[in-house]
């Protein structure tokens, strides 16, 4: 068996600031913007980088997981940054001095202006314009970097993704079940890049990390359960079978029921302990997330690629990702392959439109953009589990 991947993650928009180029950072400045608050510096990490590399490497994790923003890339249809791509270069680098080994994502729901303002994912170029992206890249990927993911939770991408290509915007109506088309395309879109770097790049291992909440029915809504998940996440999970690794990004449950036309409904208990964002305080969904998606992905390994809590609260945080890792554990002692686990986050950041719901393992001082360190931190560094066995009740 490979070596368990032990790391952190973190998201290019939400960490690096000044994204200007990207359809956020429109949408954050538009007037009327349902967007609580806009990026802006965020933390700095664009230029802090090294500092965060060196608190995951002296807490003791080996993986680093970060973004390559698009839209920094290629800001304008067709013109290539050669300082952008050495800068992501530069990171790979730097996170293989520290001995971290570099965990890429190629897409974390930011698009470049210019190629929503065209359709965006419903463009009938999207994919071909994704792969010149890719291609344009590719003294990044050949630095060291191992494994690679093409987009972060697809799923959540498709639901985003609207006829009038205006993308994230659809935020004002809430969460929809994912746009068919969109979720086509998002496949072929994976397809096709995991099979350009499985020919250009060998070396790496590719796969895409898919949102995968734990999914009960509730009695008697049993029969509802596959109604819910196939568009959601299944057609997504069903779309990897040929990769190097799925990822399975964990935060919570969510209860079905029926609702009064006799379709499922997420039930919602008044009563239940909850996060500071809202969710349901379930740290076992982990588990439930990782075995319900065991059959549908066969032999291909699955990586936790999130898992964290919203909390301002450390106490909480260790108590959360301790009763996911136990989940975890259970579930590979039943026979489930889980390749690695890459916690979220390392920072907090900018969580989609407001810098109130703290994530991080690591609190930032956003006027001076000091890290201040949790002692959740080295708690969870120090878990290291090379050896599987130390993640036990």
């Amino acid at each position: 068996m490979a070596e368990f991947l032990w790391g952190v993650a973190t998201g290019a928009h939400q960490t690096e600031g000044n994204n200007v180029s990207s359809d956020w950072w429109g949408h954050e400045h538009t007037p009327g913007t349902p967007i609580a608050e806009p990026s802006g510096d965020a933390v700095d990490a664009y230029h802090h980088w090294r500092s965060d590399m060196d608190l995951a490497a002296q807490a003791g994790f080996t993986d680093y997981r970060f973004g390559i923003e698009w839209s920094r890339i290629e800001p304008e249809d067709g013109h290539i940054s050669r300082a952008a791509v050495d800068h992501y270069r530069r990171m790979v680098d730097g996170a293989l001095e520290r001995g971290l080994r570099p965990f890429l994502t190629l897409q974390h729901f930011t698009l470049p202006q210019w190629f929503v303002h065209a359709g965006g994912w419903l463009n009938p170029h999207a994919v071909p314009r994704f792969l010149r992206y890719v291609e344009a890249i590719g003294p990044v990927l050949d630095a060291g970097a191992g494994h690679v993911g093409t987009i972060n939770e697809p799923n959540i991408a498709a639901m985003f993704a609207t006829d009038d290509g205006q993308g994230m915007s659809a935020l004002r109506d809430g969460l929809p079940t994912p746009n068919p088309r969109a979720t086509q395309v998002l496949i072929d879109v994976h397809h096709a890049t995991r099979d350009h770097l499985m020919s250009a790049h060998p070396q790496l291992a590719i796969g895409w990390g898919v949102s995968v909440q734990d999914c009960q029915p509730e009695p008697g809504a049993e029969h509802l359960l596959a109604a819910y998940t196939q568009p959601r996440d299944q057609v997504f999970l069903e779309a990897s079978t040929r990769d190097d690794w799925v990822g399975v990004q964990t935060y919570t449950r969510i209860r079905i029921a029926a609702g009064s036309d006799g379709h499922p409904v997420e039930y919602d208990d008044p009563t239940t302990r909850r996060t500071m964002n809202g969710w349901e305080f379930y740290p076992e969904a982990l588990g439930g997330a990782l075995r319900r998606t065991a059959p549908l992905v066969g032999d291909v390994p699955i990586i936790v690629t999130e898992n964290g809590i919203a909390t301002t609260d450390d106490h909480e945080r260790i108590e959360y990702t301790t009763r996911a890792l136990q989940s975890m554990r259970d579930a590979m002692d039943d026979g489930i392959t889980v390749g690695g686990y890459l916690h979220w986050s390392l920072l907090d950041n900018y969580e989609w439109g407001s810098y109130t719901t703290t994530f991080g393992l690591v609190a930032v001082d956003r006027t001076t953009f000091t890290r201040i360190p949790h002692p959740s931190l080295a708690w969870l560094g120090r878990q290291n589990p090379t050896n599987l066995s130390q993640i036990r009740k």
